[in-house]
């Protein structure tokens, strides 16, 4: 028993030390992502002609979830809730899934459910650079009109005791309303211009809510 004592004592330091970290890395980034949520707010709000794909609200034809879970089982409900509510949200649409981590990857394809790619088959390993590629991805299946809407589904962590499956839309962005007629507008110049500047954005931002995500 003392022996198995040591080797759980351990077992949770090592733990714990991961799981610091991964908060740090977070908070860390979370300054330059509000920065570039601060960004397209001004733009969106401060330009009575703007207009974007990433904004325009279409008829669904088709809809996209990406998709986070573990690599490992023996985790409680970790997994199964997170897919049992991309499954309920799938209910009745024509969709398709980006599946992060081994369960999520092996769920689906045992479901036979359409995936977009596969090469995220272990979360653990997924790295700030990857979250970019996949927003970039994003970004360019949904400029295509290849996907109509897309989510994310994950796990909200709330603390070390209690997480709770969620999903949120990242395309086409929900931007706050402002009544533009009482706008006084920006003082921010944007080179070349707002358009090209919001459209540069965008990935950086979608790469970031996935990280912080993941």
């Amino acid at each position: 028993m003392e022996s198995t004592k040591q080797i759980t004592k351990a077992m949770e330091m090592v733990a714990a030390s991961k799981l610091r970290r991964a908060q740090a890395q977070v908070l860390d980034a979370r300054p330059y992502f509000e920065t570039l949520y601060a960004a397209i707010q001004d733009i969106v709000q401060n330009n009575r002609d703007f207009s974007s794909p990433y904004l325009a609200q279409r008829e669904v034809k088709k809809s996209l979830y990406v998709v986070i879970a573990g690599d490992r089982g023996l985790a409680g409900g970790y997994n199964s809730n997170v897919l049992k509510l991309t499954m309920e949200q799938m209910q009745g649409k024509d969709a398709a899934v980006l599946p992060i981590g081994k369960k999520a990857v092996d769920y689906f394809r045992s479901h036979n459910v359409e995936m977009l790619s596969a090469p995220y088959a272990e979360a653990e390993n997924v790295s700030v650079g990857d979250c970019f590629s996949i927003s970039k991805q994003l970004s360019k299946v949904f400029l295509k009109g290849e996907y109509d809407e897309i989510f994310i589904v994950y796990t909200n962590f709330i603390s070390v005791l209690s997480q709770s499956p969620a999903v949120m839309q990242i395309l086409p962005l929900c931007c706050e309303a402002q009544d533009k007629a009482d706008n006084k507008g920006s003082d921010i110049l944007y080179e070349p211009d707002s358009e090209t500047v919001f459209a540069s954005i965008i990935p950086e931002y979608l790469g970031g809510i996935l990280y912080g995500a993941l």
